[in-house]
């Protein structure tokens, strides 16, 4: 779960001018990478080898 600090720090990092984009897209940069940060914490994760064969249609 993204915290105040986290959506603060990451407003700070953002150029002085940025468009609504610009924070949605971080935002949900962030919420992603907690997401996979919670899964990987979880064994939720899969190895390269299962992911090439689940993705190996779109691969070719």
């Amino acid at each position: 779960m993204l915290t105040k600090t986290m959506l603060l720090k990451s407003i700070k990092d953002l150029p002085d001018k940025f468009s609504f984009d610009d924070l949605l897209n971080r935002i949900v940069l962030l919420q992603k990478i907690e997401i996979g940060l919670g899964q990987s914490k979880s064994s939720q994760t899969k190895s390269t080898t299962k992911a090439k064969e689940k993705l190996k249609k779109w691969l070719e």
